[in-house]
């Protein structure tokens, strides 16, 4: 059999089998048979030692003009196999726009997140910096800056997490972010800061209380400041976190850091001062301490208190949520369940 006749065979058995192939692994299958290194057109050309120039000229020319051939016939199959194999695809998998989504539920903000970001806006647009600090603090900074001397109940291991140092603890207060930031002011120019942040104190854990938490502090030393500037400042953080129809008073009290210190009361929200178990029938609420810093605690960080007067406040942001948000259980700002996230968006569209 001469060349031709082998081509017209090879020609008549692919037209035959291309008849057969309805998917693209017989297509492969095919293009080995055919194209492979075994293939029938590569076998056109094996036994050519033996042949004379003008014969492997010849026997070359027609096998590269069937190797074409084949190539085109069945690179032309190969794209109407995918498409037929897409168009399949594509039904099988059809959806219908017109339904309706299934519903995925999403976390959100956390909600002692949200109060916390909106105290820092609401005293960034007072003039305060917002600062941070170490949670391992100094015992330096946490109570002897602060005129809390050695012996003072607050500094005892029942109530405050030391570390394996008598020197080093666990920040009870975000109070010594603000020693710091009076010690690092060189220059001793005025200063507006909050200082949000976790505490640490040693007290069991139930609905109302946690080791863990966090404040909201706040600091303001100048020149000519009293009581008022206080009084002043917190109206604002009232009536912005709980109506406008808030009213505010002071009832004297003591801390270390501060003279004169007061509590911070609100008019209660829930009973319009009528009396309830929200304010324990006084109809008002403590939010939060406050005071005069006390000159000592000036005078400790280099600021001449015959010169600088200041006031600083305290917040539990814990409990400011708990108050504006009507959460019972302190526990409710750490857990991942979702219904609790629905039933906060609730309150809010409300």
């Amino acid at each position: 059999m001469n060349i031709e006749e082998k081509i017209e065979k090879i020609k008549k058995e692919l037209k035959s089998e291309i008849q057969l192939t309805n998917n693209t692994n017989d297509l492969a299958n095919l293009k080995v048979k055919y194209l492979g290194k075994k293939g029938l057109v590569t076998e056109l050309t094996r036994d050519m030692s033996n042949l004379s120039i003008e014969e492997k000229k010849e026997i070359g020319r027609l096998s590269n003009e069937l190797k074409k051939e084949v190539n085109t016939i069945i690179s032309s199959l190969e794209e109407d196999l995918n498409n037929k194999e897409l168009e399949k695809r594509l039904a099988s998998e059809k959806i219908d726009i017109t339904l309706p989504s299934t519903k995925i539920n999403i976390g959100g903000e956390n909600i002692l997140e949200k109060l916390i970001e909106e105290m820092e806006a609401l005293f960034l647009s007072m003039g305060y910096d917002v600062v941070e600090g170490p949670e391992v603090e100094k015992d330096l900074y946490n109570f002897e800056l602060l005129n809390l001397p050695k012996g003072h109940p607050a500094r005892d291991a029942q109530d405050t997490f030391y570390t394996f140092e008598d020197t080093l603890l666990l920040r009870s207060q975000t109070s010594p972010v603000q020693i710091r930031t009076m010690l690092e002011n060189k220059e001793k120019t005025p200063i507006r800061v909050i200082c949000p942040g976790k505490t640490y104190r040693r007290d069991d854990d139930d609905a109302t209380h946690s080791h863990q938490f966090t404040q909201v502090e706040g600091l303001l030393v100048d020149k000519n400041i009293s009581l008022a500037d206080l009084k002043g400042t917190f109206d604002i953080v009232a009536r912005k976190l709980f109506g406008n129809d808030r009213q505010t008073r002071f009832r004297p009290s003591y801390y270390p850091f501060t003279e004169p210190s007061v509590e911070m009361d609100i008019s209660c929200f829930n009973c319009g001062q009528k009396g309830c178990n929200l304010c324990k029938g006084t109809g008002w609420i403590t939010v939060g301490g406050a005071g005069v810093v006390h000159h000592n605690v000036l005078d400790n960080c280099g600021y001449d208190s015959n010169i600088w007067t200041g006031f600083a406040f305290g917040f539990g942001a814990e409990r400011l949520a708990m108050l504006k948000y009507g959460i019972t259980d302190i526990r409710t700002f750490y857990t991942n369940d979702l219904r609790l996230k629905d039933a906060f968006d609730r309150r809010e569209a409300e």
